[in-house]
Order: structure tokens, then C-alpha cells, then sequence
């Protein structure tokens, strides 16, 4: 099943947070993490910008 299909389904109340988890092998609170942080939810905007680190 397309991962992104189970987090829309979240999303639009289709299916509990557990239920959401459960579908993705995550723990509830992972899944709680990614929600509230879309960066890790890989949309893919995130994915090509690149850190540069001050040393």
C-alpha cells in the first residue's frame, strides 16, 4: 500500500493515529512526530536542500 494513501487517509480523519501506525510499522509516536513536523514526512522540498555546517 502507497504510504503517502495512508497518511492522506490520516490526514482527512479516514483512520486513527494507531490505525495510521499500525499500516506504516511505525509507533504511534513516530507517526504523532512526522505529522507535526512536515520536513520528516518527505515531501521532497526538504530532501533537496542542503545544511551547510558553520565550523
Amino acid at each position: 500500500m502507497d504510504k503517502r494513501k495512508v497518511v492522506a487517509a490520516y490526514r482527512c480523519g479516514f483512520i486513527t493515529l494507531q490505525e495510521c501506525a499500525q499500516i506504516l510499522g511505525l509507533d504511534s509516536l513516530q507517526v504523532k512526530g512526522i505529522m507535526e513536523h512536515p520536513d520528516l514526512a518527505g515531501s521532497g522540498k526538504s530532501l533537496n536542500k542542503q545544511q551547510t555546517v558553520s565550523s
